[in-house]
């Protein structure tokens, strides 16, 4: 048997705590954002990769939208589906791994918010076959929109330090980080409490990309428009040009 990767194990158990993170409170102003970047159309495919317990999928459906939400864990799947029973919402949730998705040409838009799987792969072939999984199952015209770790960030500040700052107590906390210039990966020990109140220490590692690896990335997989902004949480907007104090970048792209 294969030994589980971190990223599994994460999720393994933690989808009611995982909702209580402090990154989980801007679905709200994100869902907004979307909206406006489809026109308010309702008829267009949302398909939700990496869709965890499932908070930008109901809120999208909540608002009229047909989605498809898949994700790796059992657990956030299961949180997912009892949350949209509780709101009397048909969602299709799927249990899939982001990089061998079963979809081809089916949606007009695909989601992929706070790294729910890319960039969160061993290897970088790995993230890019979620690049290629999520691009493979957009029509033509069809959009992209994601976020990810931005590599220009570690460049100028500590990781450690800014995931302390914006942890909450009770939270992941992450410690040891150490950055890797020549892979861009950094390497942390996060802990976190499952739903059962269990300590858990996992070592980690995550890519960050410099947006010109992104640019490239979806060009070779045939985006013709690629923009890449600042994201904020709960506040995506195009007005935030993309900076080194912006942990996280957003990244519109057009098939």
């Amino acid at each position: 048997m294969t030994k589980k990767q971190w990223y599994e194990s994460l999720f393994e158990n933690y989808a009611k705590k995982y909702d209580q993170e402090s990154f989980t409170k801007g679905t709200m102003g994100e869902c907004d954002f979307i909206e406006k970047e489809i026109d308010f159309n309702k008829s267009l495919k949302i398909l939700d990769i990496g869709c965890g317990t499932g908070r930008h999928a109901i809120e999208l459906a909540k608002r009229g939208y047909q989605v498809t939400g898949v994700d790796l864990s059992e657990s956030q799947l299961a949180r997912a589906g009892e949350k949209a029973k509780k709101e009397g919402l048909k969602i299709d949730f799927q249990k899939h791994d982001a990089r061998k998705l079963p979809f081809e040409k089916e949606f007009d838009l695909v989601i992929m918010l706070c790294e729910g799987g890319f960039p969160l792969m061993e290897t970088d072939e790995m993230n890019y076959e979620i690049l290629k999984n999520a691009a493979k199952a957009l029509k033509k015209p069809g959009r992209l929109i994601f976020t990810t770790l931005n590599g220009l960030f570690p460049l100028y500040h500590s990781v450690e330090k800014f995931c302390g700052v914006s942890s909450e107590e009770g939270n992941s906390t992450y410690k040891s980080n150490t950055f890797d210039l020549m892979t861009f990966r950094d390497h942390n020990i996060t802990t976190i409490e499952d739903d059962d109140g269990n300590k858990k220490e996992l070592k980690c590692n995550e890519r960050y990309y410099a947006p010109s690896e992104i640019t490239w990335l979806l060009k070779s997989l045939g985006f013709r428009k690629i923009d890449i902004y600042g994201a904020k949480l709960g506040a995506f907007s195009r007005n935030d040009g993309l900076t080194t104090e912006d942990y996280e970048m957003l990244v519109i792209a057009e098939h």
